[in-house]
């Protein structure tokens, strides 16, 4: 299967990345980066690796941190990663 990354899980991804290297330095936002760089390496191998979190709409999750969890869809021989969520965001803020 291969992994697509929609602008919107491209932006979130770059501003958690950002808002890590701010906040913790560069080094430790390199260690998120292959964190993420890993479970997607797993996920392509394993697409069923994360739990449903929207069973209509066939979104699933799975947590990469303790921070950040991703959403993803399967659609045929494509994987969509959909957004990268900081579970220290407000849920009824759209992230950036």
């Amino acid at each position: 299967m291969r992994i697509f990354l929609t602008k919107r899980a491209t932006s979130s991804y770059s501003s958690i990345r950002e808002y890590i290297s701010n906040r913790f330095g560069e080094t430790v936002a390199r260690a998120f980066e292959q964190r993420v760089v890993d479970f997607l390496d797993l996920l392509e191998n394993f697409p069923e690796i994360g739990s449903m979190e929207v069973p209509e709409k066939q979104i699933q999750g799975f947590q990469i941190t303790k921070q950040t969890r991703v959403f993803y869809r399967i659609k045929g021989e494509r994987i969509i990663i959909l957004v990268f969520f900081d579970v220290r965001q407000d849920p009824k803020r759209k992230p950036k």
